[in-house]
């Protein structure tokens, strides 16, 4: 028989139990603990010694099946799911950084990305070395013996700037570091992260995967890829268990203490939202591109930004790497904040909220609510504007949202 199409393969993945009623949909797991028949399959369970559940925060049936579908459709070697995007950041800095290393990473980032590798992680002793990822000498500058890891968005918000992966990835094994990212905003039934070089993957499943911003949640995506005997932090484990190092340490001991687990109620959400991913996907991007270019065409507006857009200086590395329409996520310039403020409570269809790629489309201020809590200072050194505006496109028809956009601005 022919292999199956990855989407075909993810609907159809088997339980690793059979149910007792045959349910096509896996069940919810609504509890703590799990009872065993003996002390010695106990202490199996418990020391990691059998695939038997010990306790829902360490791992969870209906969790553990939307973490198989996920590797289905990725070819990982391990996901670990989180309950926020955050979450799934903060556990893999954990993992592979110790006090006096250094993560090499870009300003352009997620407000509270940023925060964590500014001022929470430093209070540990690891500090975040931000320079420019688009300069192939810039990142080799900022590498040392310390360095834990290259970090990036593939596409950065708000600035929706792309650096090169192949380049970066090259870079990253030269000195023996892993390449990390989050790639949020083009999901991985599109991009291929492993393809790229990319070794550990982050993703906000709260975003697409949600299925309509349903619920929070976060994805670690392990590709097995990076020889782990060359980190200080998992050398030693390296040793025992090869290209598995990252996952063993995240899994039997990170996660567990940090208990940050995803949980069943949500997981069956996100495993509803993960069926209907390439369709809503495919509608949402589509719809970017088009409304991106007819925005473009308002005399109101000053700049539109959107890798998929050929005037965009990233278009061609974009285009490269995520295809003709990188994602559903736009931002456009008008001629001051008070504009923006005004555009933005003239709105009838589009929503005043955060989150991103909801099946509504929302608009927000960035540079007053993301990084609303940032110095005018951080906000220029991280090209956060006072004059953009931020557009996550839902399943609205292009008309009714393009319509929306011109009244707001008329």
């Amino acid at each position: 028989m022919e292999e199956k199409n990855k989407i075909t393969q993810l609907l159809h993945t088997p339980y690793e139990k059979e149910d007792a009623y045959h349910s096509l949909a896996m069940p919810i797991y609504q509890t703590a603990a799990y009872e065993f028949g003996s002390a010695e399959e106990m202490e199996k369970a418990f020391c990691g010694l059998s695939s038997e559940h010990a306790y829902s925060r360490i791992t969870n049936p209906t969790v553990q099946y939307f973490e198989q579908r996920v590797q289905k459709l990725t070819g990982a070697l391990s996901v670990t799911a989180m309950n926020s995007g955050m979450a799934a950041i903060s556990n893999i800095c954990m993992t592979v950084a110790y006090a006096g290393s250094n993560i090499v990473t870009s300003s352009h980032l997620f407000g509270n990305t940023y925060s964590l590798f500014k001022s929470t992680l430093s209070a540990f002793g690891v500090e975040a070395r931000f320079c420019d990822l688009l300069s192939a000498e810039a990142v080799k500058a900022a590498i040392d013996e310390h360095t834990c890891a290259i970090f990036l968005e593939t596409i950065t918000n708000p600035q929706l700037e792309v650096a090169d992966l192949r380049l970066l990835a090259s870079i990253a094994r030269e000195h023996n570091i892993p390449l990390i990212a989050d790639t949020t905003i083009v999901p991985f039934h599109v991009f291929h992260a492993r393809e790229f070089g990319i070794d550990i993957e982050i993703v906000s499943s709260t975003k697409y995967i949600s299925g309509g911003a349903t619920s929070l949640g976060g994805l670690i995506i392990d590709y097995g890829t990076f020889d782990w005997s060359c980190s200080p932090r998992l050398g030693e484990l390296a040793a025992q268990v090869g290209s598995s190092a990252f996952t063993a340490k995240l899994r039997k001991e990170v996660h567990r203490n940090l208990g940050a687990y995803m949980t069943p109620q949500t997981v069956y959400a996100q495993t509803l939202g993960l069926e209907t991913l390439e369709v809503r996907y495919s509608r949402q991007a589509s719809s970017c591109l088009e409304l991106a270019k007819r925005v473009a065409t308002l005399p109101q507006v000053c700049r539109v930004s959107y890798p998929g857009l050929e005037n965009s200086p990233f278009y061609a590395i974009s285009k490269e790497q995520f295809g003709p329409c990188p994602g559903a996520m736009f931002t456009f310039d008008l001629e001051s904040r008070e504009v923006c403020f005004r555009f933005m409570d003239r709105l009838r269809l589009i929503r005043r909220a955060t989150n991103l790629f909801d099946n509504k489309s929302l608009a927000i201020h960035p540079a007053s609510t993301i990084y609303g809590n940032f110095t005018e200072e951080q906000r220029q050194s991280m090209d956060v504007s006072q004059h953009t505006i931020r557009i996550s496109v839902g399943l609205e028809a292009v008309e009714d949202l393009f319509e929306d956009i011109c009244q707001a601005l008329s």
